[in-house]
């Protein structure tokens, strides 16, 4: 399992969308993604500037049914 370097809210949708997740709405900084079929919906918070905590990366990854490598693929 690699490591996830540290990322922004924009490139953590940008990867999602990747795989396959669309944003279904915006409800102030958080942008709600879904994917058609999928069992959770992901609330990425979009902040200029500001990186994401790891624990929230690492918690997004696994609600979206992807490997961390797979995820780091898609960055």
């Amino acid at each position: 399992m690699s490591k996830i370097r540290r990322i922004s809210g924009a490139e953590a949708v940008r990867a999602f969308a990747r795989a396959g997740f669309v944003v279904d709405r915006v409800k102030g900084s958080h942008h709600i993604l879904k994917k058609k079929g999928h069992r959770y919906v992901l609330s990425i918070p979009v902040h200029a500037g500001k990186n994401l905590g790891t624990g929230l990366v690492n918690a997004l990854i696994e609600a979206s049914g992807l490997s961390v490598d797979e995820f780091a693929k898609l960055l």
